[in-house]
């Protein structure tokens, strides 16, 4: 009778804590004026708060109440000019800890339009219809420029991305045909190089259609890119080589992640060094695309660094998307990013130009966006890899080719992935073939129907992913991407000096085959990424990878990154 009492309070206690736990940060965005120079204001949504105001913890310190103001389940925070840099941020109420998002202190902000501030354009795209942001020269100060434009056009600064000398106004017009008209005569300014037009409603995410999926064995498709030897390696290999490991920042542009989904809801409140952390809003859905990319890197039991185990030196992992502003929002949280410290930045995201055709001739329907949206985009993608060669050169933005069949080197087609730059990885998409044979065999995996493909993919991984929250399979070259992204940064932990030209020299030299030789000819549908190089097998000519694309290796990369490490030493 004792243990049948002492086995219904234990449950009970569970039955608690269980309903306790639905403290969640669900937004965190800079609210009041976005481009004051002194403290900040900050705007949270929260889920599962009590009656009063919750503890809130930025960076291990307690914000004294009288900086917090509550309204229902919203929170206004003051932040103090002089108060800490970026850090994470968590709430703390009756014992229950929310999930730590990332609060930085950098000053790159834009604000996303509301549901009666767009419209349908000619393409039949969602448009903002007040809102644009002007690049401005690099030779005149841009916050001065935006502001004397802005008084001219009777148009109001409201965001900005000053490393990169970008302001977003918001113009006096009611409808599509005034702000076309206010864009050329702002384009015609002589200090502004480019006015970028948003096009933005909420995303599905960039994946590709489930043909195929149905019966995939995700550690089948994972093997083929060396997963659980590349964490066998990291254990064992760095213990034994007694080589110093440093820390990792990575930045993942994503809107959300759910914290009750498997492998997530471990991270609660501040995390120790030494451990895989975790910042992101709280979203509603496991099968969410920013829980699968996260999930990849990060999932206790499932993501790629925490399975690095003990002598793992601990990676930050920040999913970030400032606002739900599009492009714009993506660049902008980028660069607050890179401010912050991160190394590595997740892009599983792309677009397409309207009229875009995939290998066999059709318009590419996924993701596309109009000329006039496209050629302002370029001038912004353009503009933030400029700043991070001058500024930022250790930095390896790695990006997903697309899923639309098409080419991803060409910007008619596709960005980021068309920018040539050494700073850009861009990942294809591969899906494990039905024969039977060897990893290291070319046909062990084939091209995944939907990626795109040409000369600018540098390096295919698995596309396909079963999570243990979906009930169905995942696939596109966004899951490849959070596989690059994370050898990535174990590359980096072992060696930091690696520059992102010899990262994706390691990874290309590393890298197993798949597919036909390609006979160094234009490529077809077939083909998927640049072909390997004699270089890139030890300048022999007659060794049987030459020509064929190249498949990531996660254990091999990591070889390499000890190699050139200890021949430095």
């Amino acid at each position: 009778m004792k243990g049948g009492l002492i086995l219904l309070l234990w449950v009970c206690s569970l039955g608690a804590q269980a309903a306790a736990d639905t403290l969640r940060i669900k937004q965190l965005q800079r609210c009041g004026d976005l481009l004051g120079e002194g403290g900040q204001q900050w705007c949270l949504r929260a889920e599962g708060l009590g009656a009063g105001v919750p503890k809130v913890w930025l960076g291990g310190v307690q914000l004294p109440t009288g900086d917090i103001e509550r309204q229902g389940d919203r929170l206004t925070l003051k932040l103090a000019k002089q108060a800490q840099r970026s850090a994470p941020l968590w709430l703390e109420y009756g014992g229950s800890t929310s999930n730590p998002v990332w609060l930085t202190r950098q000053g790159s902000h834009v604000v996303a339009a509301r549901p009666d501030e767009v419209a349908k354009n000619m393409d039949g795209l969602t448009t903002y219809v007040d809102l644009v942001s002007v690049l401005i020269e690099e030779k005149y100060d841009g916050r001065g420029e935006a502001r004397r434009i802005a008084d001219k056009y009777g148009a109001k600064v409201v965001g900005a991305i000053p490393p990169l000398n970008v302001y977003q106004l918001r113009l006096p017009v009611a409808d599509l045909v005034q702000r076309d008209a206010m864009i050329l005569r702002m384009g015609s300014e002589v200090s502004v190089d480019a006015v970028v037009v948003e096009e933005s409603a909420p995303e599905r995410g960039e994946e590709g259609s489930g043909r195929d999926t149905g019966a995939i064995d995700q550690a089948d498709e994972w093997a083929a890119n060396r997963f659980m030897d590349a964490l066998y390696f990291y254990q064992r290999r760095i213990a034994a080589s007694h080589l110093p490991v440093q820390p990792v920042r990575v930045g993942v542009i994503e809107r959300e992640v759910d914290f009750d989904a498997p492998g997530l809801s471990q991270y609660r409140g501040g995390c120790e060094a030494g451990q895989t952390c975790l910042y992101a809003r709280d979203g509603d859905r496991p099968s969410s695309h920013g829980s699968h990319v996260a999930g990849i890197l990060a999932a206790q039991g499932e993501g790629f660094l925490p399975g690095l185990g003990k002598h793992s030196p601990g990676f930050d992992v920040i999913v970030e998307r400032n606002s739900d502003a599009g492009i714009t929002a993506n660049i902008a949280a980028s660069v607050n990013l890179v401010e912050d410290g991160v190394r590595v930045l997740n892009w599983s995201w792309g677009i397409h130009r309207v009229g875009a055709r995939d290998v066999n001739g059709d318009e590419v329907d996924s993701l596309v966006r109009s000329g006039l949206a496209m050629s302002g985009y370029e001038e912004l993608l353009e503009e933030f890899f400029l700043w991070l060669r001058q500024a930022h050169p250790d930095v390896v933005v790695v990006n997903s080719a697309g899923n639309g069949a098409s080419w991803s080197g060409t910007d008619e087609y596709r960005l980021p992935s068309s920018f040539i730059t050494e700073q850009l990885l861009v990942v294809g998409g591969h899906q494990r073939s039905d024969k039977v044979t060897a990893v290291e065999a070319p046909d062990h995996v084939r091209k995944r129907h939907s990626s795109n493909i040409d000369m600018r993919v540098d390096v295919s991984a698995a596309a396909c992913i079963r999570p243990a929250a979906a009930a169905a399979a995942h696939c596109g070259t966004s899951y490849a991407t959070p596989l690059v992204a994370a050898t990535v940064a174990a590359m980096l932990s072992i060696n930091p000096a690696l520059t992102p030209e010899q990262v994706r020299m390691l990874l290309r030299r590393s890298a197993l085959t798949m597919g036909t030789e390609q006979d160094f000819e234009a490529m077809d549908a077939e083909d998927l990424t640049a072909p390997i190089l004699p270089s890139e097998r030890g300048g022999r000519l007659d060794h049987p990878d030459l020509g064929r694309s190249a498949r990531l290796d996660m254990q091999r990369a990591l070889d390499l990154a000890v190699q050139s490490r200890e021949r430095v030493r």
